[in-house]
């Protein structure tokens, strides 16, 4: 869980930054896009096979 805590003179626009900062480290908004919606075990499987070629090609580029 993600906390910051305002500093005395801190703004809240500084704070809602350095939380917006946190969050995005932690890599809650990507773990939330990937459950929002029921995926199969084949969708699963196919988006694995589909990230691994993606990793293959890159890695063997020149």
């Amino acid at each position: 869980m993600t906390q910051v805590i305002p500093g005395e003179n801190e703004g809240i626009e500084s704070t809602l930054r350095r939380f917006k900062r946190e969050v995005s480290k932690a890599g809650v908004f990507s773990d939330m896009k990937k459950h929002r919606h029921f995926e199969t075990p084949i969708e699963k499987r196919k988006r694995k096979v589909l990230a691994m070629h993606k990793q293959r090609k890159k890695r063997f580029r020149y």
